[in-house]
């Protein structure tokens, strides 16, 4: 094993010491409708029962396939969707089932959220100015004159011109389009800002620059992020700590340092093998074992009886088929879900 330098060690004692969001058993259902008078036949189980802290300033990174429910997570988080069950505890607050006003009081300024793709989150027929400036007029924030400078101040802190500030989205490249979802999630000094695949649609080096930018961020505003990504690689740079998700259910959760040299979780083990190795030219390329998963990913409308994973687990014995195992501490801070463990 390889151990968790002192400095990394001691900033993530630090950091744990004040949890500020808590997911306690989070559950999001959509229901199935079928037939003349729309019936409910089912629920598409995307969040199945979610068990997580994310501590103050730091990053939390939650990965998985396409379709696993680590983007319906963010948008539970920030309410978009109404959790179907469980607890949301934000500042110490339950803001599980909180009135939209109540919400917009208490809520809404401190929890805000960058999208997958920068111009459909966007108004097309509105101004860098309107844009940044909505949640500032929203919550009533600021007047005249002071408004203006910062938006002005925003764009600065992102890496765009001032002077752009009368230009529309359509003007924008994708990167500066991301640059300005983040200025307007920075307009009313949030505590938390959920970045759900904020930086898949770009090109590898402009991903670069809104990564480095966003810690940047980070450091000088104290900020706190969730960052959902299927890129381990992205997420291994800018998190402390990853969640593993399959099927609505979390598998994993470590800090980055070991869930990258000591994943316990066989899917953990197979999505890493898939990660490409870099090296240097010139130099011998490194050989790893691939994990091949058979099998198709189960429907989450109907997940399979026991622990979600066994049906393409290479580990998997018969208590996996009878018996969901318990997500557990097995080791410092190290959290899983798997019958190998118990």
């Amino acid at each position: 094993m390889i151990s968790i330098n002192e400095a990394e060690k001691a900033s993530l004692e630090k950091k744990s010491s004040e949890s500020l969001l808590e997911l306690i058993d989070v559950k999001k259902h959509f229901p199935i409708k079928s037939g003349f008078l729309q019936k409910t036949v089912g629920h598409i189980k995307a969040v199945d029962g979610i068990n997580l802290k994310v501590n103050r300033g730091e990053t939390l990174g939650i990965v998985g396939e396409s379709g696993c429910g680590k983007s319906t997570v963010g948008r539970t988080v920030i309410r978009l969707y109404e959790p179907t069950d469980g607890k949301i505890i934000f500042n110490g607050k339950d803001i599980s089932h909180l009135s939209e006003s109540d919400l917009r009081k208490d809520v809404r300024k401190n929890i805000q959220m960058i999208f997958q793709d920068p111009f459909a989150s966007l108004n097309p027929r509105k101004t860098l100015r309107s844009i940044i400036r909505e949640p500032l007029d929203t919550h009533h924030l600021l007047r005249g004159k002071e408004r203006d400078e910062k938006v002005e101040n925003l764009l600065e802190k992102v890496g765009l011109n001032a002077s752009f500030i009368n230009r529309y989205p359509h003007e924008f490249s994708g990167g500066q389009r991301q640059r300005i979802g983040i200025a307007r999630a920075l307009a009313l000094n949030p505590e938390l800002i959920i970045a759900d695949e904020a930086v898949s649609a770009l090109d590898v080096s402009i991903q670069a620059q809104i990564i480095n930018l966003m810690e940047d961020l980070q450091e000088e505003f104290g900020l706190t992020y969730i960052f959902i990504s299927h890129d381990l690689s992205v997420v291994r740079h800018i998190s402390d700590r990853v969640g593993v998700m399959y099927l609505g259910k979390m598998m994993e959760l470590a800090s980055k340092k070991e869930l990258y040299t000591e994943p316990l979780h066989p899917y953990t083990q197979a999505l890493l093998s898939a990660v490409p190795v870099p090296r240097k030219k010139g130099s011998m390329a490194v050989k790893r074992e691939r994990v091949i998963l058979k099998g198709e990913l189960p429907s989450p409308a109907n997940p399979p009886k026991g622990c979600v994973f066994h049906t393409r687990c290479p580990a998997a014995f018969d208590l996996c088929k009878q018996v969901n195992p318990d997500f557990k501490e097995v080791k410092n801070n190290h959290f899983v879900a798997c019958h190998l463990y118990t």
